[in-house]
């Protein structure tokens, strides 16, 4: 089960915003973990330790290409009076069978190849004259390691102390070290890591699986012709595109019809593929608030704890909120407001929370900080309401973008931070400090 029914609490109870968020929170419970491939991995939050089973590296190598000798062989070349060492043969990075360094001798070996018994330092080529008998190796010379074969001389320029560019067996990490900690979100430097340690599958709890759909017979899909009172239909990418930067696998319906069975039956069939359902649109008062009419009968007896319930938040913008859980499984659905800002707000204050709840992180919210509001006049908030503002924040100061209304999506674009005026303040004046939530 992934969600217990919402509380009640009448249809005349006006929820503040951190009822409505506590009351979500409290009914979200994180996804059951499951083993996954590395690359499927991705994104997952980590649910066990990760221990390294072999030391990395797993054994002393070259991070050079170069020569490996002993110390006393090499100690005080110079160019004036070389080390002559005799070339042994080669050792190449995936090498099994090592060949012995002796006094007086020298292996060519490449970078990542393992140090050869009796070896105790590597030397650069470039200190050397690559076995060709001549001066140091410069330029092109500098990457190609003279003639292949094991006989031969090379001279060496000069000396290298005990373990000079080695890398040392486990100077990365070592058996027996933990090389995660359960919690951490998966990302390429730590699916490199446990590649690198031998783990090809990682248990994790998996990207909640969103499916986004708008609402309403006005609404056209981008690339067709608008008809008289047609919109674009902007919600719907925009949930999916925030679904999906909150870490989720996000699916976008697109717009359903103004009919309550339509829209039933299409939230029943997508729930096959869903953790979690966002609806927009239809969720006030209005004649054609189909959502409600829809997701109001949506449970059954069978599905005792089922439903979804309407309410009216203390908040601008934003006001009409749904939330409840659908289907035999009990999958957690959010139903915001149709218009775009309110939408999108709406969004970031209570679907990304739910988000990462269920992708088993611990901090699920937004970052937020004080800022000094830059602004020409003061702005105005409706009491009773706690409002949210756009805003571009940068190095402490944040400027309002757009006005108050709810449909201003080009506003929205440009911003980067919500700026939040309290339920109990009507005025903030230009200067002074404001509690902002950062957007990215």
């Amino acid at each position: 089960m992934n969600s217990a029914a919402p509380r009640t609490a009448g249809q005349d109870h006006l929820w503040s915003v951190d009822e409505h968020l506590e009351d979500i929170l409290a009914t979200v419970r994180p996804l059951e973990p499951i083993e996954l491939n590395l690359l499927d991995a991705q994104g997952c939050v980590l649910v066990e330790d990760v221990t390294v089973p072999v030391s990395l590296p797993p054994f002393d190598n070259s991070s050079m290409d170069g020569y490996a000798v002993r110390v006393a062989d090499v100690a005080g070349a110079s160019e004036e009076f070389p080390a002559v060492l005799d070339v042994v043969g080669d050792v190449a990075a995936g090498q099994a069978d090592l060949i012995q360094v002796g006094p007086g001798q020298a292996a060519r070996i490449m970078t990542g190849a393992p140090l050869p018994p009796g070896a105790e330092t590597v030397v650069p080529v470039e200190w050397t004259d690559g076995g060709l008998g001549e001066g140091p190796v410069t330029g092109m010379r500098a990457r190609s390691l003279a003639p292949e074969g094991a006989e031969g001389q090379v001279r060496v320029y000069r000396p290298a102390e005990a373990r000079a560019h080695v890398r040392a067996m486990g100077s990365d990490v070592k058996a027996g070290d933990r090389a995660l900690d359960a919690g951490t979100v998966l990302g390429p430097p730590q699916i490199a890591l446990l590649a690198s340690i031998g783990r090809g599958t990682v248990r994790v709890r998996p990207r909640p699986r969103v499916v986004v759909l708008s609402t309403g017979s006005e609404l056209v899909q981008p690339d067709e012709g608008l008809g008289s009172g047609q919109i674009y239909d902007s919600n719907s990418f925009a949930l999916t595109a925030a679904a999906r930067d909150a870490g989720a696998i996000a699916y976008r319906v697109g717009a359903v019809v103004d009919d309550a069975e339509i829209l039933r039956s299409t939230i029943e069939d997508q729930l096959v593929r869903a953790d979690l359902m966002v609806t927009t649109g239809g969720v006030s008062v209005g004649a054609y608030d189909v959502v409600k009419e829809a997701l109001s009968h949506l449970g059954d007896e069978d599905e005792a704890g089922s439903g979804v319930e309407f309410r009216k938040l203390a908040m601008q913008p934003g006001k009409p909120q749904g939330f409840g859980s659908v289907g035999p499984d009990h999958i957690p659905l959010l139903a915001l407001p149709g218009n775009p800002v309110s939408s999108y707000v709406s969004f970031e204050l209570f679907v990304r929370p739910v988000i990462r709840t269920l992708m088993g992180l611990g901090d699920v919210h937004r970052p937020r900080t004080r800022a000094t509001l830059t602004t020409g006049k003061a702005l105005t908030s409706p009491k009773g309401r706690r409002q949210f503002l756009r805003g571009e924040y940068a190095d402490g100061s944040v400027t309002p973008v757009g006005g108050a209304g709810s449909h201003l999506v080009a506003a929205l674009a440009r911003a980067d931070a919500l700026i939040v005026v309290p339920e109990d303040v009507e005025s903030v004046e230009p200067g002074a400090e404001v509690e902002v939530v950062l957007l990215r």
